[in-house]
Formats: structure tokens, C-alpha cells, sequence
């Protein structure tokens, strides 16, 4: 009973953690199954459309999370300023966050408009004959061109979500995604295939539906927010000036660097090995394209699970309450970890069966319905793993974070995929299965730190 009390909570304490996952769940639920439904009109124009999509999605990837990254950074401060009732501290974090995020927006833009062939072409790959390489080419320039009108919003409505979930406030964000996913899913079935005599505009039609989702998410969040001003406290004079003192810019570069970077690098690391299982043709970026949308809707517990470690422990960091944080943080790890096992059982039985919702070749089925199993197998690794990683970022650790999450997957799981292919000649399946069984080594060293405790610290000071 004892040991069990250790990682099993009370009534109380599941309500308080439902209470604050919950929100970020089904806001995710929602959004990634609308983006399943979002591959699945796509993938109805043929392979080489989704496969165009995905390959920009995947350089999209690395914008987005280099913005998350850098919220991120500016976040575990402002979690653990609200802790403390440090509105000014708040405030100075906004700032930050508008700074960063501003110039990422510029460099992403122009990037994609300068290198948009070069980048797109590095997954393009003739392996098995299947597919037309100038078809997805272009239809994947046609499409980054109409999505890089929505880079700012999503710059700008993921600052005003980020700083309300960091702050206690989890329905707002939910609620204007879910709004944003409605409008996404609409005008996806207007544009991509030309209804209530509109043009059918393919792939183009996708990427403008989301830019308009973009905009709405974005109008929706700063109303409520700046409309709430006696509630938010910390608003009022947030955005008078970008003034930070001296040593609270210095403190949060020097911890928030390294997420960012963690952030880059670790999509650039996942980006990286879809181009390595793109050397096996473009049946296989299909089949991870569809794998990958499906897993994003399977992982909805965990990653929700991770970003409710991050806002809990670091408000009783911030607070000095650590022995209740390592006993929070103990259950939150076990209950994502059960939830990822059940979800995890369900997945693998069900996974074949997904693909055959798709419009596409049966060979990118089949691959589909293969990646599908073999990530449901390894939920429960990726729980820990995600667990373990928010635990350490909640205490300021992120250099820590960075040599266990991006440093792991460029410098040990990139370089295996490629040698998988180059040097050992390994099929797709079994080298999709060897890059999926390394991350149980991240698992051993993440929870390792946790059980040191290397990340109780409180990194705002204050009583």
C-alpha cells in the first residue's frame, strides 16, 4: 500500500490534474483530428499531393516548434512568476516572448522564400519508381507559398495561448482552437474540392484554409485576453513598451536558449529521419505522412500530460513547495504512463485498418498500417520520455534538456537511420523499428535525472 500510495493519487489530486490537462487534451484531440481529416481530403487528390503536404509540414515543423522552443523558455519563467504573484515578472516575460518570436518569424519567412525548391527537394527521392517527382515538387511550392501567409498569426496567437496556459488559464486556448479547427475544416472542404461554387483549388485550397483558421485562432485569443484585463492582472501595461530589466533578459536567454535550440534541432532531428525514410521512395513519405497524423492523434494524452507537468511543477517550484512537487510530479508520470498503455493496446489493434480510409496505392498502405503498430508499441516509451523531459524543463534544467532530447536524436537516432540505409542496406520496416527502439535509451536517462532530482529549483527566488 505504501508503495502504491507513491504513485497513485488521491480524489483531489485527479481532479486537479484532469483540471488542467484536460483542456489541453481536447484541444489537441480536436486540432489532430482535424488534421487526420485534413490528410484524408488531401490524400484523396493522389500520392504525390499528400506527399507534397507532408514534405512541407515537415519544414513547417521546424518553424513552429523554434517558436514553441522559444515560448517555452520564456514560459517556465512565467509559470513559476505566477507562483510567486509576480505580475511584473509576467510582463517582462510577454515582452520577451514578442521579441523572440518576431525574429523567428523573419528569418522562417525569408528562408522559405529563398530555399523553398532546394529544401523541398531533399525528400524527393526516386527509390521505387513510384510517384511523379515534378507533380509533388510542385504541388509542395504551391503549397508553402499559401501557408507562409499564416506563419505571423500563429507567431502571435501561440504568445497569448502560451502566456494563459502558463498563468492558470486552459479553456480560453481550447476553446479558440476549437474554433479555429471548425473554420479549418470548412473551408478545407469548400477550396480543396470546389464546393458551394467555390474554385477547387487542391493542395492551395488546404494551405488557405489553414491560413484563415490561423487568423481566427489568433482574433479570438487577443479579444478574450485584452477583454479580461481585471482577471489577467499582469496585462495591464504588458504591451506599453518592450522594456526588460537587464538581469531578467539575461537570466531568461541564458535558460531559454537552450530550449529553443533544443526545439530546432529536435524537429530538424525529426525531420531528418523522415528524409532518411524518404530515401526508400515516396510510397514511404506517404505512409509516414499518414503514420504520423495518426500517432499525433494517439500521443494526445501524454504530450497534454507533459505540458500539465510543466505548468503544475512549476508553479510549486516557483512557490517553494518542493516535496509536494516531487510527489506531484511522481503520479503525473504514472498516470501518463497508464494512459499511454491503455491507448497504446487500442492503437496497435486498430492500426491496420486506418490506412484503408485513405485514397492512395495499397503498397503505401501497407507501410502506413506498419509504422501505424510499430509507433503504438512504443507510446508508453514516449510517455516517459516526454514526462521526464517537462519534469527537468519545469526547474530550469534546459541545457539538460537540450544534450537529452535534440543532441540525442541528431548525434545517435539521425545518424543510425541513415547508416540503417546507406551501409547495413536494411529494409524500411526494420529500420523504422531500430529508430523507434533507440529512444528507449532517452527513457533510462531521463528518468534517471528525475529520480536525482536535478530539477527542484526555483529560478525566480523570492519566499
Amino acid at each position: 500500500m505504501t508503495f502504491l500510495k507513491k504513485f497513485i493519487g488521491d480524489k483531489a489530486f485527479y481532479k486537479m490534474a484532469i483540471k488542467v490537462t484536460l483542456p489541453i487534451m481536447l484541444q489537441n484531440l480536436i486540432t489532430n483530428f482535424v488534421s487526420l481529416l485534413d490528410n484524408l481530403m488531401v490524400g484523396a487528390l493522389g500520392t504525390e499531393q499528400m506527399s507534397g503536404v507532408s514534405i512541407v509540414n515537415q519544414l513547417l515543423f521546424i518553424f513552429n516548434l523554434a517558436v514553441f522552443g522559444a515560448l517555452s523558455g520564456a514560459g517556465i519563467f512565467t509559470s513559476q512568476f505566477y507562483g510567486k504573484k509576480d505580475d511584473d515578472g509576467i510582463r517582462y516575460t510577454i515582452r520577451y516572448k514578442l521579441g523572440i518570436t518576431l525574429l523567428i518569424f523573419l528569418a522562417g519567412t525569408v528562408i522559405f522564400n529563398t530555399l523553398d525548391e532546394r529544401l523541398i527537394s531533399l525528400y524527393l527521392h526516386e527509390s521505387d519508381g513510384a510517384g511523379d517527382i515534378a507533380l509533388t515538387l510542385s504541388d509542395a511550392q504551391s503549397y508553402l507559398k499559401a501557408m507562409l501567409w499564416g506563419l505571423l498569426p500563429f507567431c502571435v496567437a501561440q504568445i497569448f495561448s502560451s502566456t494563459l496556459r502558463e498563468t492558470g488559464e486552459t479553456v480560453a486556448p481550447m476553446v479558440a482552437g476549437f474554433i479555429a479547427v471548425a473554420v479549418n475544416c470548412c473551408f478545407n472542404w469548400v477550396l480543396i474540392f470546389g464546393k458551394l461554387g467555390a474554385p477547387a483549388l487542391g493542395v492551395v485550397g488546404a494551405a488557405i484554409a489553414t491560413v484563415i483558421s490561423r487568423y481566427v485562432e489568433c482574433f479570438v485569443l487577443i479579444v478574450y485576453t485584452l477583454t479580461h484585463k481585471k482577471r489577467f492582472t499582469y496585462l495591464k501595461g504588458a504591451f506599453r513598451s518592450f522594456y526588460i530589466p537587464k538581469n531578467i533578459f539575461n537570466v531568461i536567454t541564458v535558460k531559454g536558449m537552450p530550449l529553443l535550440f533544443n526545439e530546432f534541432f529536435w524537429s530538424m532531428g525529426m525531420s531528418l529521419l523522415n528524409m532518411a525514410y524518404s530515401l526508400y521512395g515516396i510510397s514511404v513519405v506517404a505512409g509516414t505522412s499518414i503514420s504520423s497524423t495518426v500517432m499525433n492523434l494517439a500521443n494526445i494524452a501524454f504530450i497534454a500530460f507533459g505540458g500539465s507537468i510543466g505548468i503544475i511543477i512549476g508553479k510549486l517550484l516557483g512557490a517553494n513547495k518542493f516535496e509536494e512537487a516531487i510527489d506531484t510530479d511522481r503520479k503525473l508520470i504514472a498516470f501518463s504512463a497508464f494512459c499511454s498503455v491503455v491507448i497504446g493496446v487500442f492503437v496497435f489493434i486498430i492500426g491496420n485498418k486506418i490506412p484503408n480510409l485513405y485514397n492512395t496505392s495499397e503498397e503505401t498502405k501497407a507501410l502506413a498500417g506498419y509504422f501505424i503498430r510499430t509507433c503504438a508499441l512504443f507510446i508508453p516509451v514516449h510517455s516517459f520520455a516526454n514526462s521526464a523531459y517537462f519534469t527537468i524543463r519545469s526547474g530550469g534544467k534546459t541545457l539538460v534538456t537540450f544534450l537529452m532530447d535534440s543532441v540525442f536524436i541528431m548525434f545517435v537516432s539521425v545518424p543510425f537511420a541513415f547508416s540503417f540505409y546507406y551501409i547495413f542496406d536494411l529494409p524500411i520496416h526494420t529500420t523504422f523499428f531500430l529508430v523507434q527502439c533507440i529512444d528507449i535509451m532517452k527513457v533510462i536517462i531521463g528518468l534517471t535525472l528525475v529520480k536525482k532530482r536535478v530539477w527542484v529549483n526555483n529560478i525566480v527566488g523570492g519566499n
